[in-house]
């Protein structure tokens, strides 16, 4: 071979194996990344070439597919979508996927590599295949409860069981029916850019995704924190508590919803029946942020990553403040916020003698043939207080449930621990009311729940508290889980 030739042949091999290895790189490395493309056409055909598998509330699918013609065969529908809209999100052949219908898709559409041997098995008898289904722990009853009990307010319920983190009922008002939007006709743009123009955010999951001021609500916590810190030990001993007090490096006094309730040195029982600000305001600069912090934190504030499995906003106990602002986060104020998701967590771990189970609302994955594919297991996310500890708080929201202002939550021969909020968020915006209560049982806590609503204009400030707004929801959906 003279030595131009074996150039051209050295060249050629040396492109032969850049293609191959070009190739490999693409087929093994890269497959995932180019598969998933959201304008890889063929991951939208493998998506709604077939049926696609059901979300299940209460045993029965509240999800369908309905065969529409085109290499896009089926469009996805919904059973009462507004009301599951925050649990299943959407899945849209224009407009893509939200919630657990996008974190489940490959199972939904039947490609997921676990339901090989059952495309196989239907490919070879001629079966029609079809996704597997999502089985939620949704409670419908305390679903229905939520959603309706909202109503035409702006707001968020969301209950859970404490003993094992299990999410009976999120809610999220205003909503949005996603079967409106789910082909490519003109109609379904129309409704997606009405949507969008929604300057009340339909679309927004208020339970997981927006953060708030919690208020009052957040006097849970701080109580946990005297009590774990050795601040108070008897939660009807006097505490030190001037009224009115003001803040350290201020001549800002802290002030009290009700001036007449009796707050001055109120023991944290009293203070929590009557929501006195001076209380617990001081009782959080008197321990400092770092104790109030480390506290907030064991409840599941500041933590980035709470998959439910949809991932919820992170709820942040602040950084870097100084002792009056610590007083204003101790009282659910300042630059503390939460979701009504971290809020309903906190309930819950009062309930369940101060361990914090994670929340999730997927119970278990099966095929089209019912096999459970995968069961989720209650899982522990933190001891927030000692046993004792929680009890004590109990005690003082069953109080405040009886004695004090969370009246509205209480139900006939049951135990209820309740506590209002009502959160400020500045000049030129309405007060948020907010309600948290738990229902206790021979057999420990069922269910606990926290409610938010945002109210519109017409509500007089007068007539916004916990108690009025909220409180009422909280019941509803607590009787619902009961009834069961």
């Amino acid at each position: 071979m003279n030595k131009p030739v074996r150039h051209i042949a050295i060249f050629s091999g040396i492109l032969v194996f850049a293609l191959l290895a070009q190739a490999t790189w693409v087929q093994f490395v890269r497959h995932d990344e180019l598969a998933g493309q959201e304008h890889n056409r063929r991951v939208k055909i493998a998506a709604f070439s077939v049926p696609r598998g059901n979300i299940i509330v209460g045993g029965q699918p509240i999800t369908g597919s309905a065969e529409t013609g085109g290499d896009l065969r089926y469009k996805r529908t919904f059973k009462d979508g507004a009301m599951y809209a925050p649990i299943t999100g959407f899945a849209s052949q224009g407009y893509g996927m939200t919630g657990l219908e996008s974190l489940n898709s490959k199972l939904l559409s039947g490609t997921d590599d676990r339901l090989f041997l059952q495309r196989t098995s239907d490919m070879l008898t001629g079966k029609k295949t079809r996704g597997g289904d999502v089985v939620t722990t949704i409670d419908p009853k305390a679903q229905k409860a939520a959603y309706e009990g909202l109503g035409n307010r702006k707001g968020a319920v969301v209950a859970l069981d404490p003993r094992t983190g299990k999410i009976l009922a999120l809610a999220s008002t205003p909503s949005y029916d996603p079967s409106v939007f789910a082909g490519l006709s003109a109609k379904d743009k129309a409704a997606w850019d009405a949507l969008e123009k929604d300057k009340d955010k339909p679309t927004l999951n208020r339970a997981l995704k927006e953060v708030y001021p919690p208020g009052s609500t957040f006097k849970i916590v701080t109580a946990s924190a005297a009590l774990e810190n050795g601040l108070y030990s008897d939660i009807n001993g006097k505490t030190d508590s001037p009224d009115p007090w003001t803040m350290p490096g201020t001549v800002t006094t802290l002030p009290n919803q009700n001036p007449t309730a009796p707050c001055k040195d109120a023991s944290l029982n009293v203070a929590m029946q009557h929501s006195c600000n001076n209380v617990y305001g001081k009782v959080a600069a008197d321990l400092g942020k770092d104790k109030m912090r480390q506290t907030a934190e064991k409840f599941g504030f500041n933590d980035a990553e709470v998959d439910t499995p949809v991932r919820a906003a992170k709820s942040t106990f602040p950084d870097g403040i100084n002792q009056s602002q610590t007083a204003l986060a101790g009282i659910g104020q300042g630059s503390l916020t939460a979701t009504p998701l971290q809020v309903a967590m906190a309930t819950a771990a009062i309930a369940n003698d101060g361990k914090l189970m994670k929340p999730y609302m997927v119970e278990e994955l099966r095929g089209p043939d019912l096999t459970v594919l995968e069961k989720h297991k209650p899982e522990q996310m933190s001891q927030a207080v000692s046993a004792d500890t929680a009890k004590k708080v109990q005690q003082m929201m069953e109080d405040t449930a009886t004695k004090g202002t969370g009246k509205a939550a209480l139900i006939d021969g049951v135990t209820v621990g309740g506590k209002t909020g009502t959160a400020e968020r500045g000049k030129g915006q309405k007060n948020l009311a907010w309600f948290i209560s738990y229902a206790k049982q021979g057999d420990g806590s069922p269910v606990a729940v926290a409610v938010v609503v945002d109210p519109d204009d017409s509500v007089p400030d007068d007539e916004i508290s916990g108690g009025k707004l909220a409180g009422p929801i909280a019941k509803k959906v607590m009787q619902a889980v009961l009834d069961k």
